[in-house]
């Protein structure tokens, strides 16, 4: 069995499909592993989220910021942008049921010396620190409370991390770290306005994984979300945003022998001009 872990597709099927293709994914031998952001921004958001869910156990996904978005939409919490490409999902015949599904998959995913998770991981915690911590949002998500948490995450201002934090804000500022990480301070501060490419970080922030003092280093981190960084690999980090729906590429790397798959964004996902 092959384990093959996916860049953010943003609704990008023609390119999944390209992608999978060229891997020779079989679902009874292979599993997907998607670092989140399944929809928004490419044309058939719809048909990556049927799709991704009709693989059952043959496909992994955690939660991106847009898949939360699509939540908070749905919900009538957030007010869909001119960018947006999620209409045709909120009027599909299935969409309770695939909104029911999303808002039951995790935050972080940890098998073995592998873990993803959307964004990044904060340097002063550990994997089993983060996996409780996702845990605490993903039991709420998961039950007839979500909404509470899609409402304060997506319509009160941005709280810092602290281990004391409580309640919503505790919960919102969780989902900020695992969804919307790219780069933060030694004291673990996040500049969350910032989207750029790494080397140009304002001054006291770095990319979260360069952090010295980062406690989750014995695990690879399996992360997208930061398309400015582009596919980057280093001994304990697979980040693999290669901005596909930005016209670039779409990734997936092997997991038992780091090989790099690539397709060139497929000319019905490129974006309008």
């Amino acid at each position: 069995m092959a384990i093959y872990a996916i860049g953010d597709v943003q609704g990008c099927l023609a390119s999944l499909q390209q992608l999978l293709a060229q891997i020779r994914f079989t679902p009874a031998h292979d599993r997907l592993w998607f670092v989140g952001d399944l929809v928004n921004r490419g044309p058939d958001s719809l048909g990556v989220l049927r799709y991704v869910k009709g693989l059952g156990p043959a496909a992994v996904t955690v939660l991106g910021n847009h898949d939360l978005f699509l939540l908070a939409v749905a919900s009538g919490i957030a007010m869909p942008r001119p960018m947006d490409t999620i209409q045709p999902i909120l009027t599909a015949p299935d969409r309770d049921e695939l909104l029911a599904w999303l808002r039951c998959q995790p935050l972080l995913y940890h098998v073995g010396p592998f873990v993803m998770v959307h964004a990044g991981l904060l340097p002063q915690w550990t994997i089993e620190q983060a996996e409780g911590l996702a845990h605490e949002v993903e039991t709420i998500l998961s039950g007839p409370d979500y909404q509470e948490v899609l409402c304060a995450s997506f319509t009160s201002p941005s709280v810092q991390w602290s281990d004391n934090l409580t309640g919503l804000p505790r919960l919102a500022s969780l989902v900020h770290v695992f969804t919307r990480l790219r780069t933060c301070s030694v004291a673990g501060m996040m500049n969350e306005s910032y989207k750029g490419p790494p080397d140009h970080a304002p001054p006291g922030f770095l990319p979260w994984f360069q952090m010295p003092t980062h406690r989750s280093s014995e695990a690879t981190i399996i992360c997208g979300h930061w398309a400015a960084l582009g596919l980057h690999l280093r001994d304990n980090v697979l980040a693999l945003d290669s901005g596909c729906v930005w016209g670039k590429e779409l990734t997936a790397v092997r997991l038992e022998d780091r090989r790099i798959f690539q397709v060139p964004c497929d000319g019905k996902d490129r974006p309008s001009r």
